[in-house]
């Protein structure tokens, strides 16, 4: 069961405070998350920003219309510089993902680092190499235009996947 990391990286002109107000806001996931995947918050938000300790809970189709339910926990909040989430139950044998933002000049810097493993050994690590990680990759570059969409995008824009 090895661990991968993925860091993906994304110029939006918004200040470090928009930033923070969009991205904190667990609703917001959803509209930043392809629409195949079905993605649902099924409790622990409210309409609430995150905070340490904030146990949220999604239904989701990441593959062939199999629903997995995942809770994950808001482990670390540093406003308005980053927030860790790490999964308490899901579909990964685990799963951490940080969120850090750092002002540029006429915006800001985001990076997504997500710490993983899979369940099962080396079957799991196989459908990582063959499944996983490309899924993984899909969303993030749909995150990038969505949130491009949504808050502008910097011409000097970027999304970096660093494996």
């Amino acid at each position: 069961m090895g661990l991968n990391t993925l860091t993906f990286r994304q110029c939006i002109p918004v200040s470090i405070e928009e930033a923070w107000e969009f991205f904190s806001d667990p609703a917001n996931l959803a509209r930043i998350t392809p629409p195949e995947m079905f993605f649902r918050i099924t409790s622990g938000t409210a309409g609430q920003q995150i905070y340490e300790g904030m146990l949220i809970t999604y239904t989701l189709y990441p593959f062939m219309m199999l629903p997995v339910q995942w809770e994950t926990e808001i482990t670390k909040v540093d406003r308005p510089f980053l927030f860790e989430d790490r999964q308490k139950s899901g579909p990964y044998g685990s799963w951490r993902h940080r969120h850090q933002f750092r002002e540029i000049p006429g915006g800001i810097e985001m990076t997504d680092r997500i710490d993983y493993s899979m369940p099962f050994g080396v079957f799991g690590d196989l459908v990582n190499a063959l499944i996983v990680s490309r899924r993984l990759e899909e969303v993030f570059v749909y995150r990038k235009r969505k949130t491009g969409e949504l808050l502008g995008v910097m011409n000097s824009a970027s999304l970096h996947r660093h494996a």
